[in-house]
């Protein structure tokens, strides 16, 4: 009995150093599909000049989740009339940040893009956006450099914490 303990608990943290190996990979795809929705709502703005709730739900048809969760909720809460714009974007990004590998960074940058969103001309749109995106390819780099750094080492320590625990309990 204690080996099949042994066990069950040497494989259970070995599935966590995975899981954290697999967040640290998902992390960058998730953050280059940001990156590209933005990229898309500029287009939106800038060249058709939908509407914000337009522009979110063709947003939402064109990138795969998690990220479509965001501008998908969007739309459907913009549907409403008596909404306050950037209350419902912050909703919406921690909902986002909830399911996906995003991290607070990413959150703080999308809460800043939100509170400026619509509240400008066409030209200065672009530049919060154009910032916005530097500021997501800035944290690209660093979540390259986390996952380079440290998904290997992340397998390796659960097996290897769970294989030190069982030895100093048998």
């Amino acid at each position: 009995m204690k080996w099949i303990g042994a066990l069950l608990f040497i494989g259970t943290t070995t599935w966590l150093g995975f899981e954290w190996s697999q967040n640290l990979t998902k992390r960058p795809k998730q953050i280059r599909q940001m990156k590209n929705a933005l990229q898309i709502l500029e287009a939106e703005i800038l060249y058709s000049q939908l509407p914000l709730q337009e522009a979110f739900e063709t947003i939402a048809k064109q990138i795969p989740e998690p990220s479509k969760t965001l501008f998908k909720s969007m739309s459907v809460s913009m549907e409403q009339r008596n909404i306050e714009f950037v209350t419902t974007w912050e909703k919406a990004v921690e909902e986002l940040i909830n399911i996906s590998s995003l991290g607070s960074n990413e959150q703080e940058i999308l809460n800043q893009f939100g509170r400026t969103l619509g509240q400008h001309d066409f030209t200065q749109q672009q530049k919060h956006i154009q910032l916005t995106i530097s500021h997501l390819e800035r944290e690209l780099q660093d979540a390259i450099d986390d996952q380079n750094r440290y998904s290997k080492m992340a397998k390796s320590l659960g097996f290897l914490c769970g294989l030190f625990i069982v030895l100093l309990l048998i």
